[in-house]
């Protein structure tokens, strides 16, 4: 065949293509590549309200990884400086006794933040509820934190961290901040680093923290250990009021308001206000020389919103006169401690190569039935203390 004959079949050279990658352009961004955040930066970002360094820091304190933990503790000390409250000398020994009749309603906290515990049944409607009084909050000047603890899965370890996507209008609220985070096994249905990041976002200037729980259960105790005001939402005509409710829940509530009162479900929520009332008054008055209510709300129609907030600042005002409410939170940071150390011998132990090892011969000995998990605990323990000796 003539060399020189084109075929139909025969392909054009087309011009050359350029690289997929730009090469310089690689260059000019590894060249502008942000260093690492230091403490102060992430310090000086959580004051200044910066919504991605708050993130971050709150993503370096639920690590848990080593070297992130260093880091997160120096960064909580420096915001306890801008958050923590103070005592003159002598004021702390005169509120210390909640029973005592000496009180100083002069003594205050340096940060005016109030920290609330919503909980209730699940289907009770603490999205809707926290997004209608969000919003009514923040409309008033308010800055709001909402801190949503979303249950996770036994099985994969994952969370849906649904809760910006059910409170569609208090996400892009510009003073509003919603962080969902996993349970992730926590006891009691409590993220594990729910505390230290209330600090980072008082620091940050939020002067209203809402944490919402998974559901009524053991988180109730936990939560209560962080809050200044504890409200649990119910709901009417579902069945017997005060079937399944723990009475320890009703005693750590400092009110109780049944949602959903609207259409005709109104006539059911009242009745159940009375239910309600009447087993409050069943209890011991709390020590905080508050006394609990039990009133009805709407966060569809947003009756009653205004009533909670109201309860709320009531709450505080007679719980500051008292002394009780600066109390509450010297007894928290209490709590503190022993968490802290718990969390900390814990991270020890398990990250202890040595023990690690024998966790797993201890396993196979449980399951074969040489030993009981008693026993193998304890074995572990003394091996584990024993090093420390």
């Amino acid at each position: 065949m003539d060399k020189n004959h084109k075929s139909a079949l025969s392909v054009m050279e087309g011009v050359e293509q350029p690289d997929q990658i730009n090469a310089e352009l690689v260059k000019k961004l590894k060249s502008k590549r942000a260093k690492p955040l230091m403490v102060k930066d992430y310090v000086d970002g959580v004051k200044q309200g910066n919504r991605t360094i708050l993130s971050k820091a709150i993503t370096l304190i639920e690590s848990a990884l080593p070297k992130d933990q260093e880091l997160a503790q120096l960064i909580i000390t420096e915001c306890l400086r801008i958050t923590n409250y103070e005592f003159t000398p002598g004021q702390y020994e005169e509120i210390r006794n909640p029973k005592s009749e000496i009180r100083n309603p002069k003594s205050e906290i340096r940060n005016p933040s109030i920290r609330i515990g919503i909980t209730g049944v699940p289907g009770v409607g603490k999205s809707t509820f926290i997004e209608a009084i969000g919003k009514y909050l923040t409309a008033l000047g308010h800055k709001l934190a909402v801190l949503a603890i979303d249950p996770s899965s036994s099985r994969s370890k994952g969370s849906i961290l649904g809760d910006k996507t059910r409170m569609e209008e208090l996400a892009v609220d510009p003073n509003a901040f919603i962080r969902p985070s996993p349970a992730a096994g926590s006891l009691g249905g409590v993220a594990r680093k729910t505390r230290e990041t209330i600090i980072l976002c008082e620091a940050a200037g939020f002067d209203v923290i809402f944490i919402e729980t998974v559901g009524v259960g053991q988180s109730e105790t936990t939560v209560h250990s962080m809050v200044d005001f504890f409200l649990l939402l119910m709901l009417a005509g579902a069945g017997d009021e005060l079937q399944g409710i723990k009475r320890g829940i009703i005693e750590m509530a400092d009110a109780i308001f049944i949602n959903k009162a609207d259409g005709e479900n109104l006539t059911k929520a009242k009745a159940a206000r009375i239910e309600y009332a009447n087993a409050l008054h069943l209890y011991p008055p709390p020590e905080s020389g508050w006394t609990p209510v039990a009133d009805i709300c709407s966060a569809k129609s947003k009756m009653g919103i205004e009533k909670v907030w109201e309860t709320i600042l009531e709450h505080r005002k007679i719980t500051q006169k008292t002394g009780y409410f600066q109390l509450q939170r010297q007894l928290q940071n209490r709590q503190v401690l022993y968490e802290s150390i718990e969390s900390e011998l814990r991270r020890k132990f398990f990250a202890n190569p040595k023990i690690s090892a024998q966790i797993s011969e201890a396993e196979e000995e449980i399951t074969l039935g040489r030993i009981n998990p008693y026993q193998a605990a304890q074995k572990l323990l003394d091996e584990y203390f024993g090093m420390l000796l």
